[in-house]
C-alpha cells in the first residue's frame, strides 16, 4: 500500500469520525422522544362528565431516573406514546346536581298548595341556569320519598326550592344578578301557581361578600414548574413518563390528569403545558421545556393526601424528565420550601372545616370554582 493511498483512508476514517460526532451531537441537543410504544388499545382519557340538567335544561356543574432518549421513533409511535402503561379509567356515570346548601347559596322557598307533575314543572323552568355569572338550581320535595331532587318526570313535587350561587372565584354575587335570579323564581313560581319567599337582597349580597371574603382568604392552588434542565422534550416523551406516574390525558390539549380515587371527584392534579404543542400535526417535532404540575386545594379531600401526591410527583417526575422544580418566580423549590406549604396547609384544612367547607366537599367544590 502507497503512502498515498493510506493517507486517503486516514483521512475517510477522520471524515467519517467527524459527520458521526456531529449527527450524535445533533440528536443528543435535539428534544428527548418517547419510546416507542407496542400498538395501543383504546388510550384512556380524562372522563368527560355530562352536564346535569334540570329537564331539558342544562346546568352548570359546580419516575425512574432520567430516561435515555430513543434512537428512531416515528411520529407514529409519539402520537401513541401516551397510552403505554395508561391505567384503566372506567367512564364514570352523570354527575348528579349539587344539593342546594345554604351555606353557600341564596335559597327560595316555593310553596305550593297542592302538588304538581314533574312533567309540568319542569315544562316551566326558567330558560337560562345562570343569574349572571352564578349558577342557578331549582330541586323539589318528591311527595313520595320525601327527598328534594332535580324535576324529573313521572313524580309529583309538593314544594320547590331555588337557589343561586352566592360566591365562587368570579366574586360575590351583585345586586344585578340577584334581581335576575329572584325575576326568574318569580316568573317560574308564577306558572306553577307556587308562592315565592325570596330573602332581602341587602341581606343576601352582604352574606355573598362576607362569603367570597373566607374564600379569598382561604384558597390555595399550588403550582411548581418542572423546567429541562437541557434538552426539550417532545409532548410524547413528557406524556410517557407521566402515564407511568398515573396520568392520563385531560380533556382539553396541553393537560394531563391524575385522576381521583373516588369516582366523580375532580382530579387531584394537573399537568399543563403549551397547548399548541399538544395540536401539532407532527408530535415528535412538537417540544416543551416548561409544564406545571398543579393542585387545586379546596377540590380533594386532605385525608386523601393530595399534598404529599403532589410532592412525590413533582420530584418523580423531575427525576424522570431531567427537570429542575421552580416556583412560578423562577426561583428553586427546595425541601424546605415543600415542608413550610405543609405546614400552611394544615392550617388552611383546619379553617375550611372549622366552616362546614371542608375540603373535597360538594359545597367547598363549588364555592372554589
Amino acid at each position: 500500500m502507497t503512502l498515498t493511498v493510506a493517507l486517503a483512508i486516514v483521512g475517510v476514517l477522520v471524515l467519517g469520525a467527524v459527520v458521526a460526532h456531529g449527527v450524535w451531537s445533533a440528536r443528543r441537543a435535539g428534544p428527548r422522544l418517547a419510546d416507542a410504544p407496542p400498538p395501543p388499545a383504546a388510550e384512556p382519557r380524562e372522563p368527560v362528565l355530562v352536564e346535569p340538567t334540570l329537564g331539558d335544561v342544562p346546568l352548570a356543574a359546580p419516575a425512574d431516573g432520567a430516561a435515555p432518549a430513543n434512537a428512531g421513533p416515528t411520529a407514529a409511535g409519539e402520537r401513541a406514546a401516551a397510552a403505554v402503561d395508561l391505567p384503566d379509567v372506567k367512564p364514570l356515570a352523570r354527575r348528579s346536581l349539587p344539593k342546594l346548601d345554604a351555606l353557600i347559596d341564596a335559597i327560595v322557598p316555593l310553596t305550593l298548595d297542592a302538588p304538581v307533575a314533574g312533567e309540568f314543572a319542569i315544562g316551566h323552568l326558567p330558560a337560562s341556569h345562570r343569574a349572571g355569572s352564578k349558577p342557578f338550581f331549582v330541586e323539589g320535595l318528591d311527595a313520595e320519598t320525601g327527598e328534594w331532587e332535580t324535576p324529573s318526570h313521572g313524580r309529583r313535587y309538593g314544594e320547590f326550592q331555588a337557589g343561586v350561587q352566592m360566591a365562587n372565584r368570579g366574586g360575590p354575587i351583585n345586586e344585578i344578578e340577584y334581581s335576575e335570579f329572584v325575576q326568574k323564581v318569580e316568573a317560574f313560581a308564577e306558572a306553577i301557581g307556587a308562592r315565592a319567599e325570596p330573602p332581602d337582597m341587602l341581606d343576601v349580597v352582604a352574606r355573598a361578600r362576607e362569603l367570597d371574603a373566607f374564600a379569598g382568604a382561604h384558597d390555595a392552588q399550588l403550582a411548581v414548574h418542572l423546567v429541562a434542565q437541557g434538552a426539550a422534550w417532545s409532548v410524547g416523551f413528557l406524556a410517557q413518563h407521566a402515564a407511568r406516574r398515573g396520568f392520563v390525558p385531560g380533556a382539553v390539549p396541553g393537560r394531563l390528569v391524575l385522576p381521583a380515587a373516588d369516582e366523580g371527584a375532580p382530579p387531584v392534579l394537573t399537568l399543563a403545558f403549551d397547548p399548541q404543542a399538544a395540536l401539532a400535526d407532527d408530535p415528535a417535532q412538537a417540544v416543551v421545556s416548561d409544564v406545571v404540575l398543579a393542585l387545586d386545594v379546596p377540590q380533594t379531600a386532605s385525608s386523601a393526601e393530595p399534598f404529599s401526591q403532589w410532592q412525590e410527583a413533582a420530584r418523580a417526575l423531575a427525576a424522570d424528565l431531567g427537570a429542575n422544580l421552580t416556583d412560578d418566580a423562577g426561583q428553586p423549590l427546595s425541601l424546605h420550601a415543600f415542608a413550610a406549604i405543609g405546614k400552611d396547609l394544615v392550617a388552611l384544612y383546619t379553617a375550611l372545616e372549622a366552616r362546614d367547607l371542608a375540603a373535597g366537599s360538594a359545597a367547598a367544590r363549588r364555592l372554589f370554582s
